[in-house]
This record gives C-alpha cells, structure tokens and sequence, in this order.
C-alpha cells in the first residue's frame, strides 16, 4: 500500500465498473508491477468490495475509492464512510464525478471528512468556474473534465486546459490541476501532460483495448516521456 506524494506528474487508472473481483485484481496486479518502476504516483481506482484485497496485495499503487460520503460513524445506512474506507487502506478518494455529483454541502463535508482521515482527495470538475469554486474548498487534486467530452475520445483543448490551469493555481499552488477527458491513447497522454497538465488518466481506452495491462505500461512511459520533455 502507498500513499500519495501529493507530486506531479501522477497517473490514474480507474476502472469505473467495468471490472471487479479477479479482473480488477490481475489489472491491479499488473499495474503495481509496472508502477514500481515509475517515479511518479500511480493512482487505482476500485469498486468498494475491492478496495481492502488490493490495498493489502499491491504496493505500488495508490488505492483509490470512487466516492465518500461526508458523515461521521454513526447512523447513515448505505453511506460510505471515510473511517471504514481509511481502515481498509484506501489513501484517496475521487469526489463529485459526473457519474455521481455532489450538492456543494455535501462536497464540503466530505473533503473536510477526507482530511480528518488522512485521504488525498480528487475533486472533479466540468466547466472553468466550476473548478475555480472547488479550488477555494481546497482539496489535494482538481480533475478538470468537460462533462461533454468524458468516454468520447475527445480531448479537452489546449485553451481548456491552459485556462483550468491558471485559475486553479491562481487560487492556491499547492492544488494539483488532473486533466483527463477523453484520454484513450498513450499519445493523448503525452499530450496532455506536456501541455502543463500535472496528471491525467484513463478508464475505457484501457479496460476496453486488447491488452488492459499493456497499455497501462504504455501510457505509463508516456508520462515518463512527457514529463523528461517538459523538463528539457
């Protein structure tokens, strides 16, 4: 298990529900294998059935839960906690994705939750002044995503990304800015990371190729590449 460094670049990979149990468990596996020879954060998302087998069975990888709630111990039947998700050794969490928003107290309640336990949050956000709202809440890493664009194949452009980038840094240096709409290829990560994005990551252009392993390794290098250009 590894936590985050909380460092640019960082990659993730987030299997949304496309996999789970033994699917999930061998990507991971194979994954970890490949991050141990990054130096950069690698990030896995899971189901939550999943998280606790792969934070105990990778050590590379940095576990990641695909929601949370804001609520402490206590009742809330069906919620998900950040004690249970930080016992199971979960070291962040992705909060208010398209695919399952957020009202904005609940948004403040579970970055404030995540802090108290020790998670690295990842906020998402669709549009520039969305992203400029969530920066003042201060999480650890905005994912700045046009809602439009996520599954597409179509990246963000580089007046998005570049604009995204401004006022979120603008507002706060230490947030980490992701940018990851439409990202299927190994080029599109190299892309978006040499356009000054701090990460990226995927879902279906890795568990929908041929080979979901081998193009983890191959996006992978490409953050390697991007980055050894970016720092030429």
């Amino acid at each position: 298990m590894k936590h985050s460094t909380k460092s640019r670049p960082f990659f993730m990979i987030n299997p949304k529900s496309y996999l789970t149990g033994k699917h999930a468990y061998e990507l991971a596996i194979a994954a970890d294998r490949y991050a141990e020879a990054a130096d950069f954060d690698v990030y896995f998302t899971a189901q939550y059935v999943d998280l606790k087998a792969l934070a105990d069975q990778t050590n590379n990888l940095i576990i990641t839960a695909q929601h949370m709630d804001g609520i402490h111990l206590g009742r809330g039947m069906g919620f998900v906690t950040g004690d249970s998700l930080k016992e199971a050794g979960v070291s962040a969490v992705m909060l208010n994705h398209a695919e399952h928003p957020l009202t904005l107290s609940q948004l403040v309640a579970s970055i404030d939750k995540a802090k108290a336990v020790g998670i690295t949050t990842i906020v998402c956000a669709d549009s520039v002044k969305e992203a400029k709202a969530i920066a003042m809440l201060a999480p650890d890493i905005i994912l700045c995503e046009p809602t439009e664009l996520i599954g597409t194949g179509q990246t963000s452009d580089a007046s998005y990304i570049e604009k995204t980038n401004e006022e979120i840094r603008a507002i706060s240096s230490d947030i980490l800015v992701m940018q990851a709409a439409g990202i299927t290829t190994p080029e599109d990560v190299y892309h978006t990371i040499a356009k000054g994005a701090d990460g990226t990551g995927c879902t279906s252009g890795i568990v929908l190729a041929d080979n979901p392993s081998v193009m983890v390794r191959d996006m992978l290098q490409a953050v390697t590449d991007a980055t050894k250009t970016d720092r030429k």
